[in-house]
C-alpha cells in the first residue's frame, strides 16, 4: 500500500457565528442570505486568491492555499467585505464568519486533507472573534511585514482542545481598507447632513383592556398616531414597520432612540371598553431621558379622531423650534362616523402589512365589512384597491385583468370621496405607471407626497419614480431617505435601490443593494446577472443568469422588459444590454 502523499500547505478554515440561531429563526432566508454570499464574495475572492475549496457544511469550509499570503489577503478581503455587507441590516441578521489559518503538514488523500495542519486551522478558527481572523505563529512568521492594511497582534500561546502542545496564535488588524473606507465615510456624513429636522418614534400602544382581540386596535390606533404625524413636513417620523420590532418587549427609551437616531420617543397605552376608550400617551426626550409632556384622554369612542388631532398637535408644539402645524386640517380628509368602519380598516391595515395570502383574504373581508357600515368611507375604498393590488403583485387572483380592473374602480371611487388622501394618490401613481401614463403617475405622486411626506412608502415610491423617468441619481436620494424613515425597512427598498444605481451606472452598489436581498426571486437575479456582466465579471453573472433560469425556465429578456416601466429608451436599452451580455436567452 502506497504512502499517503504530504506536503506543507496553509489551511483556512471559516465558520459562521450563529448558524443555529440563525437557522431556527429564518432558514429559509438564512440558507438564500449564505448562498448569495457565496456567489457573490466567497467562492470569488478564493478563486482570486488561487485557493482550493476542499470541504464545506452547513456552516462552514475548508480552504487549501498554497502560498500563505494569499491565504491571509483572502480572509481580510471577505471579512471586510462582508462588514460592508452588514451595514444597514438589523445586527441580529448579521452573517458573520470566524476565520482560521496555520501553515503546517497535511496528509492527502483523493480530495481531501488531513492531519495537524488542519486541526490547529481548525482550532484557530474557534479562537477568531466574529468578523475575525486568527493565525497561528508559522502564519505571522512566514508573511512578516510584506502585507499593506494588516496588523498582528499576539495573543500569545494558547491551550486548544485536543492538541497537546500550546499553540501560538495572532490576531490580525484589519486597517481601513482605502478602498471602501471613504465610502463609508461619505454614506455617514450624508445621513448626518440630511437629518436635521427633529425626529420621533412612536412605540406601539400597549394594550391594557386584556382582551387580545384588542390588540389589533392597538396597533391600528398606533398606526393612525404615526400617519397623522408624518403629515408636517418639518417633523421626521420613523415608520410603523420599524417601531413594531419593539411590541411586546420591555424597552428602554435611550436604546430605542439610539438604535433609530431619533430625538423623541412617544409611548402608552390604550383601554378599550364598550363605547369608551381610554389612551395614555408621553412625550420624552430621548437624550435627557425626561418626559416632556404627558396626557391622558378618557373620552367616548365617536371621540377617536379628536383625541388624534389634540395628541399630534400637542406633541408637535412641544418639539424644538416649536415646529408650525401649517394647514392640519382633519376634517379635509372625512374621516367616518361609524366606529365599527374604522376599527375594521384598522384591523385590516395590520394585517395587509403580514403580507400573506391568509390575512390578505382576511383584511379583504374586513374592508368590504367597514364598507357596508359605510359606503361613503374613502380610507376604506383606498385600502381596498391597495389589498386588492397585493393580490395582483403576489398573483394571488384568479383572474389578473379584472384584479385590476376592481382596483381601479375602488380607487375612482376613493378619490371622487377623498381627494385629499395620500394613500389613494400613492397607489394612483403606481396603477398609471403600469399603464405607462408617466404624466399621471406623476401627478398622483407629487399629491400623495405633498399630503404626507413622511410616510416611508411614498418617499421610496418617490424615488422609484424618479428612476423609471431617468433621474435614478435624484432616486438614490429619495430611496436612502425612506429607508431613514424606516430602519427596519421591507426588503423591497432594496431592489428600488439596486435599480436605481443600476441606471445612474454605479453598478458595484447595484450589486451590493441586490445582495441584501434574503429570498431572491428570478427577478432579482436577473438584475444581479446584468449587473455583474456590465462589471465585467462573467462569473458572478453566470452563475445568476443560471439561478434565474433555474426558477423560470422560461424567461425571455423580450417578455421581462415589457414588464418594465422606463420612460426612456437608453435606460431600457442599458437593462437589456446587461442580460444578454449575462447569457440570458433574447
Amino acid at each position: 500500500m502506497p504512502e499517503p502523499e504530504r506536503r506543507l500547505a496553509a489551511v483556512l478554515a471559516a465558520d459562521m457565528v450563529g448558524y443555529s440561531r440563525l437557522m431556527e429563526v429564518d432558514e429559509t432566508g438564512t440558507l438564500a442570505r449564505l448562498k448569495t454570499h457565496r456567489i457573490e464574495l466567497i467562492d470569488p475572492c478564493i478563486a482570486k486568491n488561487r485557493g482550493r475549496i476542499i470541504k464545506t457544511t452547513g456552516d462552514g469550509m475548508l480552504v487549501e492555499f498554497y502560498s500563505v499570503a494569499d491565504a491571509v489577503l483572502c480572509a481580510a478581503e471577505i471579512q471586510r467585505r462582508m462588514a460592508r455587507r452588514n451595514v444597514d441590516v438589523s445586527p441580529s441578521r448579521w452573517i458573520q464568519l470566524r476565520i482560521g489559518i496555520n501553515l503546517g503538514d497535511v496528509i492527502v488523500e483523493e480530495n481531501d486533507i488531513f492531519g495537524d495542519g488542519v486541526n490547529v486551522a481548525a482550532r484557530l478558527e474557534m479562537l477568531a472573534e466574529p468578523g475575525g481572523i486568527c493565525v497561528s505563529g508559522a502564519v505571522r512568521e512566514q508573511v512578516g511585514d510584506r502585507l499593506d492594511q494588516i496588523a498582528f497582534e499576539d495573543l500569545g500561546e494558547q491551550a486548544v482542545k485536543n492538541i497537546a502542545r500550546p499553540i501560538r496564535v495572532f490576531r490580525i488588524r484589519l486597517e481601513q481598507d482605502p478602498t471602501t473606507a471613504p465610502e463609508s465615510a461619505k454614506d455617514a456624513a450624508a445621513a448626518t447632513a440630511t437629518v436635521k429636522k427633529p425626529s420621533i418614534a412612536v412605540l406601539p400602544l400597549a394594550n391594557m383592556s386584556g382582551d387580545p382581540e384588542q390588540e389589533l386596535f392597538a396597533d391600528g390606533l398606533t398606526e393612525d398616531i404615526i400617519t397623522e404625524l408624518s403629515r408636517f413636513h418639518d417633523l421626521l417620523v420613523i415608520s410603523r414597520n420599524s417601531t413594531f420590532v419593539h411590541k411586546g418587549k420591555a424597552v428602554k427609551v435611550q436604546e430605542v432612540a439610539r438604535e433609530f437616531g431619533v430625538d423623541y420617543v412617544l409611548e402608552g397605552s390604550v383601554r378599550k371598553a364598550g363605547d369608551r376608550i381610554r389612551v395614555t400617551v408621553q412625550l420624552i426626550d430621548a437624550e435627557t431621558d425626561r418626559h416632556v409632556w404627558a396626557e391622558r384622554y378618557d373620552r367616548e369612542l365617536a371621540d377617536i379622531f379628536t383625541i388624534q388631532d389634540e395628541m399630534t398637535r400637542a406633541i408637535v408644539a412641544t418639539l424644538p423650534g416649536r415646529v408650525e402645524a401649517a394647514t392640519h386640517d382633519r376634517a379635509k380628509r372625512k374621516p367616518t362616523g361609524n366606529m365599527a368602519a374604522y376599527e375594521c380598516v384598522l384591523t385590516a391595515k395590520v394585517l395587509h402589512h403580514r403580507s400573506t395570502r391568509d390575512d390578505n383574504a382576511e383584511a379583504r373581508r374586513l374592508l368590504d365589512r367597514a364598507l357596508a357600515f359605510d359606503p361613503n368611507y374613502a380610507h376604506a375604498h383606498a385600502w381596498k384597491a391597495c389589498v386588492l393590488g397585493q393580490t395582483w403583485v403576489y398573483d394571488w387572483c384568479d383572474d389578473r385583468e379584472a384584479t385590476m380592473l376592481q382596483v381601479a374602480a375602488e380607487l375612482d371611487i376613493a378619490l371622487g370621496l377623498d381627494d385629499n388622501d395620500s394613500d389613494v394618490h400613492r397607489i394612483l401613481a403606481a396603477l398609471n405607471l403600469t399603464r405607462k401614463d408617466h404624466d399621471k403617475a406623476a401627478y398622483h405622486q407629487e399629491r400623495a407626497l405633498a399630503l404626507n411626506p413622511n410616510y416611508d412608502i411614498v418617499v421610496v415610491q418617490q424615488g422609484e419614480f424618479l428612476t423609471w423617468l431617468g433621474r435614478p441619481e435624484e432616486g438614490i436620494d429619495w430611496i436612502k431617505k425612506a429607508m431613514r424613515l424606516n430602519p427596519y425597512h421591507p426588503e423591497r427598498f432594496w431592489n428600488h435601490l439596486g435599480r436605481a444605481c443600476y441606471c445612474a451606472e454605479k453598478y458595484a452598489d447595484a450589486a451590493e443593494a441586490f445582495s441584501r436581498i434574503t429570498r431572491p426571486d428570478h427577478t432579482h437575479h436577473a438584475f444581479l446577472a446584468a449587473t455583474f456582466a456590465q462589471m465585467g465579471n462573467a462569473v458572478a453573472a453566470t452563475a445568476h443568469a443560471a439561478e434565474v433560469l433555474k426558477r423560470e425556465p422560461k424567461f425571455s429578456v423580450a417578455i421581462y422588459l415589457a414588464t418594465q416601466h422606463y420612460k426612456r429608451d437608453v435606460d431600457r436599452q442599458r437593462h437589456e444590454d446587461g442580460l444578454l451580455k449575462a447569457g440570458l436567452p433574447v
